[in-house]
């Protein structure tokens, strides 16, 4: 018995003779040793340079929060001074990083099972060259040598920390340069102070050319259950230029980002300005391995949206100024991810908008999707989306295209590769639509569809006068130039809504009906229309005619027609209808012709839409034995930003006296008559008996005219 407990206690005396060899080996163990085989591992792993240049210690304490026997087992803190982190081969920098020192902690006993964790890594003094070349090549890339046997080791890295520091971007592809510093704050800042400092500065920032954008009483919901117990410690202000444009900014972080515990937040505040538009948030972010759970309050605010796109690669349209506010969240993940900008609200010039907001990616191109409405939506607010904006709105936007003088219609191009770098599938209601001293258009509704450059807006409803205009709209940017096509049909437009201004018209009950097919291949609205095939429809019941109504309604061309034909008087006017059928941008009247209670007035050439000029003939025919002021014929010739007006030197053709002979072929008035819709409130259209009346009417020149 004795013998066996000699036996044990030298086993016992040895062990703790090894154990305390091994301490006083690990205490007094010179780490710098390890430097050279830490070096060569660790730029094997990376494929470029890396160097500890300064001292490799360890220092050893307990966690305080173990608990039990663990409590005594001293945890390693390794610190590496001075090191440096090279660049592949191809970068203009030397170095993509120095550190003053790295500090982490190793949890010892979960090496046992051969996993590593490290609950914090403190990065010390860090400066970072980040660089992306023409190609594409990005140094943040690090390229791993893959193995064919996976590692038997686990990494868990909890947590990383930093101190100050200086970042640098040279992004040749994107001609983006930026540098920027991260200092600490003198006096930590909780995250409830800097919400309401940053959603004030924000609102009063982005707000300065558009107005009050949302209720500054309201400040910025807070979803993050432990933001009570977070604070900004870190000051950051970047500087440089994106694209020839001017950027800057200011922002507050904190100290540790976790990466794994998605129950700890981490502060953001940024506000940035990039040229003249401006972009500021405030909000939290865990798990950023992910950015499952940003939150964030985000703003944004410029000149047009269309100036967002190299900014967030989404494809919006020109715009006036604009300003938004609204909740950010995102998921992040490598094969495709998910931005959600919900319950946003702003304006747009003097418009208000709203609504919620989905960007995929992942997919071929990214997809936006969600809806937006609007309460009021001013037309002129979205002139620039079809180019019809002036030339000081233009400039102020951005456009350098150059309206010709001699040019009515815009020939500013539209961005049809934007429409092919994203698809989208949104919905668009404005319940009132305002056009001062024009068009009253009562509201909006559409369905937008973007896939692979091709865009339907299908359907498309207007509210306007007191009647309705539905159709689609079709543009197909997938092919140069690009092809579009138009649909719509306008129902019962009230004239007395249509021209409020114009006192003749107020006791009018007379309406506007028609129907518009047309399609063509161009990239503007001048080259759309010089190639447009079709045809167009109107018809106009029991209305009025005069110089005021015509300059209202900035018809020029037939202004100078009427004032040539009846003077300064107000005409009524029984029916007016048209038919244009269009082959290349040229339009051929079929079937134009005025009834008036003194005389009918028939209309007869073509528009070419492609170099704008006119050729037609205008010929009024005497009622009974009613004395009719212009007997002979006018024509009508120059462009439609310069027409030239005047009347032929002998009739084209005598007519006259008694019936009207208007030698007017059956296919037109019928079509005519398919379009018309009997007034509310009346049981016959009076167009409908005058074209009947047109339609039995024998032509003398068999059908000819």
């Amino acid at each position: 018995m004795r013998r066996r407990y000699k036996i044990l206690a030298w086993i016992a005396g040895v062990l703790l003779v090894l154990f305390l060899a091994l301490v006083l080996l690990i205490a007094l163990f010179d780490w710098n040793r390890l430097k050279p085989y830490i070096d060569d591992k660790v730029s094997t792993a990376m494929g470029r340079p890396f160097v500890i240049q300064g001292d490799l210690t360890a220092a050893w304490q307990r966690e305080p929060t173990e608990r039990g026997l663990r409590a005594w087992l001293p945890w390693p803190t390794f610190t590496a001074r001075d090191i440096d982190i090279g660049n592949p081969s191809w970068a203009t920098q030397p170095q993509f990083g120095h550190l003053d020192a790295v500090q982490f902690r190793i949890v010892p006993l979960a090496l046992l099972i051969r996993h590593i964790d490290v609950p914090s890594v403190q990065l010390i003094g860090p400066q970072i060259d980040l660089e992306r070349n023409s190609q594409g090549q990005t140094n943040w890339d690090f390229v791993i040598p893959s193995s064919s046997t996976p590692s038997s080791w686990q990494l868990n890295l909890k947590s990383i920390g930093f101190d100050k520091g200086q970042v640098a971007l040279d992004d040749a592809k994107n001609r983006l340069n930026l540098h920027g510093t991260i200092t600490p704050l003198q006096q930590a800042i909780s995250y409830d102070d800097i919400v309401a400092q940053a959603t004030s500065n924000a609102r009063a920032d982005v707000g300065h050319d558009v107005g009050k954008v949302v209720d500054s009483n309201k400040t910025a919901p807070d979803t993050s259950t432990n933001a009570h117990h977070t604070s900004y410690q870190f000051t950051w202000t970047v500087d440089g230029s994106y694209q020839g444009t001017p950027v800057t900014g200011t922002g507050k972080t904190g100290a540790v980002l976790a990466l794994q515990q998605t129950d700890q937040p981490f502060p953001v505040q940024a506000r940035m300005h990039i040229g003249d538009s401006k972009i500021a948030l405030v909000g939290t972010l865990t798990d950023p391995v992910h950015l499952g759970a940003m939150n964030l309050r985000v703003w944004f605010a410029g000149s047009s949206m269309a100036k967002l796109y190299p900014i967030i690669g989404i494809t919006l349209p020109d715009t006036p100024p604009y300003a938004t506010e609204g909740h950010l969240s995102a998921e992040l993940h490598l094969r495709g991810s998910r931005f959600s900008y919900r319950d946003f609200r702003g304006r747009v010039g003097e418009s208000d908008i709203g609504g919620n907001m989905l960007v995929v990616t992942g997919g071929d191109r990214p997809k936006l999707s969600g809806d937006m409405h609007s309460q009021q939506l001013r037309f002129v607010d979205l002139a620039p989306l079809i180019g019809a904006d002036n030339q000081v709105q233009k400039q102020q936007r951005g456009d350098t295209t150059k309206q010709p003088a001699d040019k009515a219609l815009p020939v500013e191009p539209f961005r049809t590769d934007r429409l092919r770098a994203m698809d989208a599938d949104v919905t668009f209601s404005a319940a009132r639509i305002e056009h001062p001293g024009a068009i009253p258009i009562d509201a909006l509704s559409t369905h937008v569809f973007l896939d692979n450059g091709l865009l339907r807006l299908d359907p498309l409803h207007l509210g306007a006068a007191g009647g309705t205009v539905d159709g689609r709209l079709r543009i197909d940017s997938s092919v140069q130039p690009m092809r579009s096509a138009v649909d719509l049909r306008a129902r019962h437009l009230q004239l007395k809504q249509l021209f409020p201004t114009v006192q003749s018209m107020q006791t009018s009950f007379g309406e506007i009906n028609g129907d518009v097919k047309l399609n063509a291949s161009g990239n503007s609205v001048a080259s759309i229309l010089g190639k447009a095939n079709g045809e167009l429809k109107l018809l106009m019941n029991d209305g009025a005619i005069s110089k005021t109504l015509l300059e209202t309604a900035g018809l020029n061309v037939a202004n100078v027609v009427m004032e040539k034909m009846f003077g300064d008087r107000t005409v009524r006017i029984n029916c007016a209808a048209a038919d244009l059928a269009g082959t290349d941008g040229l339009f051929t009247s079929r079937l134009f012709v005025l009834d008036t209670s003194d005389a009918t007035i028939d209309v007869d050439g073509t528009i070419n839409f492609a170099n704008e000029k006119l050729d037609m003939d205008v010929t009024p025919h005497t009622k009974g034995i009613r004395v009719f002021s212009l007997r002979s014929p006018l024509y009508v010739r120059g462009t439609l930003k310069n027409p030239d007006v005047g009347v032929h030197a002998a009739p084209l053709l005598l007519r006259g006296g008694g019936a009207v002979a208007l030698a007017v072929v059956a296919a037109p008035v019928a079509a005519l008559l398919a379009v018309i819709v009997p007034s509310r409130g009346q049981s016959e259209n009076t167009c409908q008996q005058v074209l009947t009346s047109f339609h039995h009417i024998p032509s003398p020149t068999n059908g000819k005219k």
